[in-house]
């Protein structure tokens, strides 16, 4: 059988596994017949199409997928020989490199759990997540990096290097111990579908990121779902914009990719760069890529004011991790010639819950991301009920994706797996054809004086404006309505806006309750390492200096 089929069996079968991480129960019940591990259905895509491309790095090197394959198995029985056993957390700090691809892979191959940190922390950060994850291992390149080797040394972690100098070469791998491979260590270790094998963190907007464990199984059934959605084969290549350390741009790009045997370009520079990003994509024979709205939005401005002779054919371009304004996927499509398809996910369903289908398959509904894609997926109110079709509620889901729980948090394991669903903490509802509409998130949703407002909605309608380039809507306390809105907004190169102008447009747009009642007018708007913009960030950004202003006044 070509396909993973799975079978839920109830509690009591003898087919249940489990494996413990924290106090998470992260066990599977299924009987595997076929691809039930994402190992699995990498070896197999490199055993089916071994001699098709796999990574390119322009200017540097390529590899085949049988290649990387090989690279893999011979870092993963590196692993194993020197000490590394199955379950042990592995941290990876890197730029967007081959290394990290081929590291990253070869941990879970060799039955650890890989968890990939932001380059860019700082070293306390490094201490908490290193201590949090409780990892026993921490890898770099080979240049390193001073706060995470800080904050290893600081909590007794080994280090290793990682360096690929050319193709055909071993990946050199600084290793302490071990130094005699031993194949039939890796050999004996066979990965299983409850095997936790990647290790991420919420981006913790209330409180300390909670940590969300993802079984090999979640991360399987997740490309699964992104293949299908984008009918993605050998023949689909794309270049990868977004850090290799976040959800999007592991799952959705890398590794839905790898496991249908296509190809990924990694920018020569680890990151991604506007100037060369069209030039990769031609080279690489792009077909497709997936990006934030803001990343989306740089490639529109630069388009706007240095356009490409020419673009690629592209099949489709998606959009993810942030609400995308009806008026920016327009000017999108306009611009390069290819539908684009938003989609809804979060870390705790390994990525994706809901896309907009290709044309082939379904409408596209600007505004709504889309049916479900490969789950279950409810709307909820406070008791647990389902809504009907158009009323809003909790966006609440369930299926092989899915987390069992965060790491060591009993309390928010218990708010978020009520009523034997995953609540993702967004409102939104699903109307009459199945798609989902997001409304907001549930503390970010502005409460003025009874008044609900979805900050989602008032982006859009800023984001009309021909002279609005990025904006975002935000509530404030207010002493009279409890909240109240305001927004910032960046406006388009060589244009002019002032706030009279905008609050105008949204009186002639939005009803009178919505219209924002203060307008920050800037060049700049605070983003995380990802490039998603948090409202309640913004807030605190624009609203305490300007408080801070008038007090001093």
């Amino acid at each position: 059988m070509n396909a993973c089929a799975l079978f839920i069996h109830a509690v009591g079968s003898p087919y249940r596994r489990r494996r413990s991480f924290g106090n998470c129960f992260v066990g599977v019940e299924v009987i595997m017949e076929g691809f039930a591990t994402l190992t699995a259905v990498l070896r197999k895509a490199a055993a089916d199409f071994p001699s098709r491309r796999a990574v390119f790095v322009p200017g540097r090197l390529e590899l085949s997928h049988g290649r990387l394959h090989q690279l893999v198995d011979a870092t993963a029985t590196r692993f194993a020989a020197s000490g590394v056993r199955a379950g042990d957390v592995v941290a990876l700090s890197f730029p967007n490199t081959v290394e990290l691809v081929i590291v990253f892979l070869a941990v879970i191959r060799a039955r650890g759990v890989a968890i990939p940190l932001n380059s860019a922390y700082t070293q306390e950060e490094f201490v908490f997540y290193l201590s949090d994850s409780e990892a026993k291992l921490l890898v770099t390149s080979a240049e390193g990096n001073a706060a995470a080797e800080a904050a290893a040394e600081q909590l007794g972690i080994p280090r290793a290097a990682a360096s690929l100098s050319d193709a055909s070469g071993a990946l050199e791998l600084t290793l302490p111990g071990g130094e005699e491979d031993d194949a039939a260590l890796l050999a004996g270790r066979i990965n299983d579908p409850s095997d936790v094998a990647l290790f991420l963190h919420t981006s913790g907007t209330t409180s300390r990121p909670k940590g969300v464990p993802l079984t090999q199984l979640n991360l399987a059934a997740s490309v699964k779902n992104i293949k299908s959605v984008y009918r993605l084969t050998e023949a689909d290549s794309t270049v990868i914009v977004l850090p290799l350390f976040h959800v999007h741009g592991l799952m959705a790009a890398l590794l839905s990719s790898l496991s249908a045997a296509a190809s990924v370009t990694l920018p020569a520079a680890g990151r991604f760069s506007a100037s060369t990003f069209w030039a990769d994509m031609v080279a690489s024979g792009a077909t497709w890529y997936t990006a934030v709205p803001t990343i989306h939005q740089i490639l529109l401005d630069r388009h706007s004011a240095r356009p490409e002779p020419a673009y690629p054919k592209l099949r489709f371009i998606r959009s993810c991790s942030a609400s995308l304004a009806p008026a920016i996927l327009e000017h999108l499509e306009a611009a390069f010639g290819a539908p684009v398809l938003e989609a809804y996910a979060m870390t705790e369903a390994s990525h994706q819950m809901a896309s907009n289908p290709l044309p082939e398959d379904g409408p596209r509904t600007p505004g709504a991301v889309g049916p479900p894609a490969g789950l279950e997926m409810a709307i909820l109110d406070e008791e647990g009920c389902r809504r009907p079709a158009g009323e809003p509620g909790e966006v609440c889901i369930r299926g092989l994706n899915v987390t069992k729980g965060y790491k060591n948090n009993p309390e928010a394991n218990k708010a978020a797996f009520a009523f034997g669903w995953f609540h993702t903490g967004d409102v939104g509802f699903l109307d009459s054809d199945g798609y989902l509409h997001l409304v907001g998130r549930i503390k970010e949703l502005i409460n003025r004086g009874g008044e609900k407002i979805s900050p989602i909605e008032v982006d859009a309608v800023l984001l009309e404006h021909p002279n609005i380039a990025q904006a975002v809507a935000f509530g404030v306390p207010d002493d009279k309505y409890g909240e109240e809105i305001n927004c910032a907004v960046i406006p388009r190169d060589g244009a002019e806006v002032d706030e009279s102008e905008v609050v105008s447009h949204c009186r002639k747009n939005l009803a009178a309750f919505k219209v924002p009642k203060r307008v920050f007018i800037t060049d700049s708007l605070p983003k995380t390492a990802t490039g998603k913009i948090q409202r309640r960030v913004v807030a605190e950004f624009f609203v305490q200096p300007a408080k801070a202003a008038r007090a001093g006044a």
